[in-house]
Order: structure tokens, then C-alpha cells, then sequence
């Protein structure tokens, strides 16, 4: 069975890149949010196997989002994305419980590395 997976971006074209990426390598699209609090309520409706989750959002922010679901589900399994130079935020996000980051522009080989390593 394929694994579910979460996009959360507020960019609908990041979202897209990876959706494309995903797809194309057997993965299942549980949904996509395109906010923290979308996020949040999608986890809860979804149970996705994993998300990725974008850092800087409207809204409600990807680590404050992180913090939440891992509230409801402390084995719940996220990815962050960041843009370049937001190094502190990702120690942040590795803290309250990510298991990996990828950095935007997204390159298909580190998205597969770092989710396939997160789903072990």
C-alpha cells in the first residue's frame, strides 16, 4: 500500500512540485493545506503518514502547527520545508519533533532521501 502523505504550503505552485514529485515516484496525496490551521484540521481528518509542512505560513506558522499536531499524535511523522537561510527555525522544528527538513527549490532525489528515511 502506498504511503499518504500531507502537503502543506501556502504556495500552490510548491505544493504542486511536490505533489509532482511524489506521485510520480508512488506516493498518495492524503490532501493539501495550504496553512497551520488547514493543517491541523486536515491531520486530525486525514491521518496522513506523513507530512510535509512548509515553515513560514499565514495564519498559524509550520511550527506552531508541528507543536500541535504532535500534541494530538506524538508518532505523527513531518517533514519541514524551508527556504534558504532560515537555519534557526529548522533547529526549532527539529526540536518540537521533525524528523528531517528539505530546503526549497525542491531537488526530487533529497524530497524521496528524506521522506522514505522519515517512513524508515
Amino acid at each position: 500500500m502506498a504511503h499518504s502523505i500531507l502537503i502543506v504550503d501556502d504556495a500552490a505552485f510548491m505544493r504542486m512540485m511536490i505533489k509532482d514529485i511524489l506521485t510520480k515516484n508512488g506516493f498518495e496525496i492524503a490532501g493539501e493545506a495550504e496553512n497551520g490551521v488547514q493543517a491541523v484540521e486536515k491531520y486530525k481528518e486525514l491521518q496522513p503518514d506523513l507530512i510535509t509542512m512548509d515553515i513560514t505560513m499565514p495564519e498559524k506558522d509550520g511550527i506552531t502547527a508541528l507543536k500541535e499536531i504532535k500534541a494530538i499524535d506524538s508518532d505523527a511523522t513531518i517533514i519541514m520545508c524551508s527556504a534558504m537561510g532560515q537555519q534557526a527555525m529548522v533547529i526549532d522544528a527539529i526540536q518540537a519533533g521533525a524528523k528531517d527538513f528539505i530546503v526549497k527549490p525542491f531537488q526530487a532525489d533529497r524530497v524521496l532521501e528524506a521522506i522514505q528515511k522519515a517512513l524508515g
